[in-house]
C-alpha cells in the first residue's frame, strides 16, 4: 500500500526506550482496533515489531545528560526537518508524541503550525524545570495524558485545557503481581535479610554505582546477616559485575525484576523508573544519583527545580526514600540511612505501611487511552 495515500497517516515519537516502554499499554490495542492508520517516526526494535514504519532508531536518537545532547544537536535539528516534512508530504492531521521533553515540545508548537492535533503521552516534568514549557503544552497539545496525580491539576491552572489522568504504565504492568505482594515488617523475625542493588542499565551508572554499594554491603555484614542479590542489565558489560561474583548471593536478570522486589527486605537503587517499582512492591530504599561534573555543573546553572528527584517521593509526595546525590553518595552514608530500618523495626514497618498508598495514587480515571487515541486520530484526517 502506497503509505502517501492511505487512509490515515500518525506520526508517533519515542525518543527514548522508556518511551517505547510507556507506548506498551496502549500501543497494541490502538493498531488492532485500527488497522487503516498507519503508523510512523522514531522508536526502536518494539516499534518495528508492530509494523511502525521507523525514520529514526531509538540507539541513534536518545541522548544522556545535558552535555550529550548539546553535541547531538545538529542531528535533532535535522531529524525534525525531516520529520516536519514527512508529515506534510503524508497529509498527517494526527500525531502522538511520547514523554522526551526537550525534542518533543520543540515539535509539538510546529506540528500545531501545520494543522496536527498533538496527543501528548506522560505529560512533560515542566513543574520540575523550565516551568515556562507548561504555556507550550497550552498552546501547541490537544491532549495531555499525565501519568503522576498532581499533573492534572498543575498543569490545568497553567492553562491546558485538555488533560487526562491515566494509569502509570508501570502500575498496569505490574497489576497482577502487585496483588500478592507478603511484606513481612520484622526484620528482626527473618533468619537473613535480603538487601537488592539496582545499580542501573548504563555502563557509566553501574561502573560508578555499585563499587560504593558493594562497600557499604560489606561494612554492614559486620554487624547484620545480610543476604546480598542484584539485578543484572544486559545491556550493561558485564565486567562491572563479575570482580563482585564471590560477594553477591543471587543473580537477577532484568526480566526477573518483579521476583528480585518480591524477595526483597531493602534496596540500593540508582535514580530512574525502577524506584517506583520499588515503591509498588514496598521495598524501602535508598536512591542514588550521580553524574559527571559536566552535567551536574550544567544541571546546578541552569536547573532550579529543587523538589524530589525519585518517583516513588515524587508520586507519594513525601520523602519516603531517602535520596542522595553527587557527593552524599558514599558508603558511610549509605551504612547510616540502612541502619535506621535495620534496627528500628517500627521505622522499617511505617514506611512500608506508607508505601502501600502508592498503588492506589496510580490508578489514573477510568478511560480507554487506545479508544481514545483512536477515535480522535480517525476523526481527524
Amino acid at each position: 500500500m502506497n503509505q502517501m495515500n492511505s487512509n490515515t497517516n500518525c506520526l508517533i515519537i519515542a525518543g527514548e526506550k522508556s518511551g517505547e516502554e510507556h507506548a506498551e499499554s496502549f500501543l497494541p490495542q490502538l493498531i488492532e482496533k485500527n488497522p487503516h492508520i498507519h503508523f510512523f517516526g522514531v522508536g526502536g526494535d518494539y516499534f518495528k515489531g508492530l509494523g511502525i514504519e521507523l525514520f529514526y532508531h531509538i540507539k541513534d536518537f536518545a541522548a544522556m545528560g545535558i552535555s550529550e545532547v548539546l553535541t547531538k544537536l545538529f542531528f535533532y535539528i535535522e531529524a525534525e526537518k525531516k520529520i516536519l516534512q514527512e508529515v506534510a508530504l503524508r497529509n498527517c492531521k494526527s500525531a502522538i508524541l511520547i514523554d522526551f521533553q526537550g525534542f518533543n515540545l520543540r515539535l509539538a508548537k510546529k506540528l500545531k503550525k501545520q494543522g496536527v492535533k498533538v496527543l501528548y503521552y506522560v505529560a512533560p516534568q515542566a513543574w520540575a524545570w523550565k516551568s515556562h514549557r507548561a504555556k507550550t503544552v497550552g498552546d501547541s497539545v490537544y491532549s495531555l495524558f499525565s501519568i503522576i496525580p498532581f499533573e492534572k491539576k498543575w498543569f490545568a491552572q497553567r492553562g491546558t485545557n485538555k488533560i487526562i489522568s491515566v494509569p502509570h504504565p508501570l502500575y498496569l504492568k505490574y497489576r497482577e503481581e502487585l496483588t500478592n505482594i507478603s511484606k513481612k515488617n520484622d526484620l528482626s523475625s527473618k533468619p537473613y535479610i535480603n538487601l537488592l542493588l539496582l545499580p542501573g542499565s548504563r555502563n557509566s551508572e553501574v561502573k560508578s554505582l555499585l563499587p560504593i554499594y558493594i562497600e557499604a554491603c560489606k561494612e554492614l555484614q559486620k554487624e547484620f546477616n545480610l543476604k546480598i542479590s542484584i539485578v543484572r542489565t544486559e545491556s550493561v558489560d558485564q565486567r562491572w559485575y563479575e570482580e563482585y561474583n564471590h560477594f553477591i548471593s543471587t543473580y537477577y536478570n532484568s526480566e526477573e525484576l518483579t521476583k528480585a522486589l518480591k524477595e526483597a527486605d531493602l534496596c540500593l537503587a540508582t535514580s530512574g523508573t525502577v524506584t517506583l517499582a520499588c515503591a509498588l512492591f514496598e521495598v524501602p530504599t535508598i536512591v542514588c544519583y550521580k553524574t559527571t561534573l559536566l552535567n551536574w555543573f550544567l544541571y546546578s546553572q541552569f536547573v532550579r527545580y529543587k523538589g524530589f528527584v525519585s518517583l516513588g517521593n515524587i508520586v507519594n509526595e513525601e520523602e519516603i526514600f531517602p535520596e542522595l546525590l553527587q557527593d552524599e553518595v558514599n558508603s558511610y552514608i549509605l551504612v547510616q540511612k540502612l541502619k535506621r530500618w535495620l534496627s528500628d523495626s517500627s521505622f522499617y514497618s511505617q514506611t512500608i505501611k506508607k508505601l502501600e498508598a502508592t498503588k492506589s495514587s496510580l490508578t489514573g480515571e477510568d478511560i480507554n487511552v487506545s479508544d481514545y487515541m483512536g477515535e480522535v486520530i480517525s476523526e481527524n484526517r
